[in-house]
């Protein structure tokens, strides 16, 4: 496998709870990469809690810092990236993100709000409808999420190792060995994955 991804980044995408930390955990243990988590990035740098940074500088003070993070991350290779669920939608991301072989867990929004029902750490859950607000972040995001190399769709009962063995398996079918690579898809847009 190590063969086939060259060393280019994997960087998870998805909503909130979609598990996209501990899958992404997995699989650097069984790439034989390093694993970051950009929200625990974030807090680091910035020496405060997300919901602190959240009430101090806003939703736009953190995601300026989340593409100052993911900037920096994307300098170095064999990493397996964790990425906040909004990190989609600022347009500059997909420049970084697009380097790496991006993978979309998708999980359904009433498997989410069951996960979340009491997480108090989200700060855009802090809401008087959770659910809601959830389900109009799905919305909002469907469409870049979409942008994903990959999809996977993550049932409620299926385990974190059970998640990243189906990436595991994935991964050959939007990556050729190199030696074989050719152009990917039809409009002769890789991404740049095929470059490394």
């Amino acid at each position: 496998m190590n063969d086939i991804l060259s060393g280019i980044n994997l960087y998870l995408i998805g909503m909130m709870g979609s598990g996209k930390t501990t899958v992404g955990r997995l699989l650097a243990t069984e790439l034989g990469y390093r694993f970051f988590d950009t929200d625990e990035l974030i807090e680091s740098v910035a020496h405060q809690s997300i919901n602190e940074i959240f009430a101090t500088e806003g939703e736009d003070g953190f995601r300026k810092l989340e593409t100052e993070v993911l900037a920096e991350l994307s300098a170095y290779t064999r990493l397996a990236i964790a990425t906040g669920g909004g990190i989609v939608e600022r347009q500059k991301n997909w420049s970084y993100l697009q380097y790496g072989l991006v993978v979309w867990l998708h999980v359904p929004v009433e498997v989410l709000i069951r996960r979340l029902a009491e997480d108090t750490t989200r700060p855009l859950l802090k809401d008087a409808d959770p659910a809601g607000k959830l389900q109009m972040l799905f919305n909002q995001r469907q469409s870049l999420y979409a942008q994903a190399d990959l999809k996977i769709t993550v049932s409620d009962d299926e385990t974190p190792e059970q998640i990243a063995a189906q990436v595991m398996k994935a991964i050959p079918t939007v990556l050729k060995p190199p030696r074989d690579r050719g152009n990917k898809g039809d409009n002769g847009d890789n991404g740049g994955k095929e470059n490394f």
